[in-house]
Formats: C-alpha cells, structure tokens, sequence
C-alpha cells in the first residue's frame, strides 16, 4: 500500500514538472555543445543519456508501455520498437536538418501518454469499439520521440565538424539512459504487481498517466500558440 501511494505521488509530481522544467536544457550543457568541435564521444553519450534519464515526457510513456506486460520477452519487444522509432527520426531529424514545431512535436508525445493510459484500462474497445495494435502504435509514438529528441538538439549551432560521431553517440547515450530507466520503473512495477489490491491502483494509476499526458499536451499547445502570435 506504501509502496502504491509513492507511485501516485510521484506521478502526481511528474504532472506539474513542466511547468517547472520545461524539457530545457542546463546552461553549462547548452554552452558545451555550441563551442565544442570535433568528436566528443564520451560527452555526448553522457548528454544523451542525461536527456532520457530527465525527460519526464519519454519516461511517462515507457512506464504506460511496459506497465501490463508480464514476460521480459514481450518487455524487450516493446522496448525495442521504441528505441528503433526514435533512433531513426532522432538522427534524420538532426543531421538532415529537417525541422520540426518543437512545441508541436512536445504536443503529440503528451497525446502519446495519454494514449498508452487509455489503452492500459481498455478505453478503445469498451467505448470506441475497436483496438489499436500496440506494436505498431508504440513503434510510430517512437518515432515522434526521435523528433522530439532531435528538435531539442536543433536549438542549438552544432558544429559540422564530427557531427555525424557525435549525434550516434547521443542516441547511444539516450539508449543507456532508457536502459537505466527502465530498470527503475521495472522493479517498482513489479513490487506493485504484489499487492492484492494491485489491479485497483493499476486503474488509479493509468488515470494519472492519462492526466499527466493532458497537461504536456495543453501546456506545449499554449506555448505554440503563444509563442507564434
């Protein structure tokens, strides 16, 4: 039960973090990858998986993904469709130099988490008479993350020099940090699976992820609109 209500908190907490963070970037990390030139492996492995390890919008979604799914077979499938969809958008997006809304990008990957709590307590084929092929689903959502990823890294003047070296070893960065992340919510996930009364707080909690997904969209679309008028 203890356990099952720090999950709501913590929820509850990554429900109000955009309005506190904002998915930025730390000034020193910001100063680092507009005057570095040259390969920078190491640094940009460590940006990476810092990125994941703090973006609360990809670590709501994983945690709905991996939620109801009880064999690491099928964790390892999902997990993987994820990480191909935004590793392939994450390096096209950069070193094509297509760009993207930012806030239009932050805005899907908000209905992505509102997605995945929906789907968690059977929301589409109880009340819209159909279902959704989670696969490709999270595959796509994948790829919206890659954007999402690579938009953030198009904030800044990247150097062209090493370029290429340097964005694969941040998606290698961002694989480590969703490795460690998952990690995390695996085991509180299967403390919870303890619980007699785990299939109740299962609903409660797909809610929360349904509300915390409403609030990124809502909070991303106003700053689109703001920030174009």
């Amino acid at each position: 039960m203890r356990t099952v209500q720090l999950l709501l908190i913590g929820l509850l907490l990554l429900v109000v973090t955009p309005l506190a963070m904002a998915h930025g970037v730390a000034d020193g990390d910001r100063a680092f990858l507009e005057n570095s030139t040259g390969l920078q492996i190491i640094p940009y492995i460590y940006l990476g998986a810092k990125h994941m390890v703090t973006g609360y919008d990809h670590l709501l979604f994983l945690f709905g993904v991996i939620f109801f799914l009880y064999r690491l077979k099928d964790v390892g499938i999902y997990v993987t469709l994820f990480a191909v969809g935004h590793s392939v958008t994450l390096l096209f997006g950069v070193l094509s130099g297509i760009h993207i809304n930012a806030y239009i990008i932050d805005a899907i990957i908000g209905l992505s988490v509102v997605y995945k709590g929906l789907d968690n307590i059977g929301f589409f084929p109880r009340f819209c008479g159909f279902s959704i092929n989670n696969k490709a689903a999270v595959l796509v959502f994948g790829l919206f993350h890659g954007f999402g990823l690579a938009t953030k890294l198009q904030d800044f003047t990247l150097s062209d020099d090493g370029l290429v070296g340097n964005i694969i070893a941040f998606n290698i960065g961002v694989e480590m940090g969703q490795m460690i992340a998952l990690f995390g919510m695996l085991m509180l996930v299967i403390l919870l699976r303890k619980s007699n009364a785990f299939m109740r707080y299962a609903f409660v909690s797909n809610l929360a992820l349904v509300s915390a997904g409403l609030m990124l969209t809502i909070f991303q679309l106003s700053g689109y609109m703001w920030g174009t008028v």
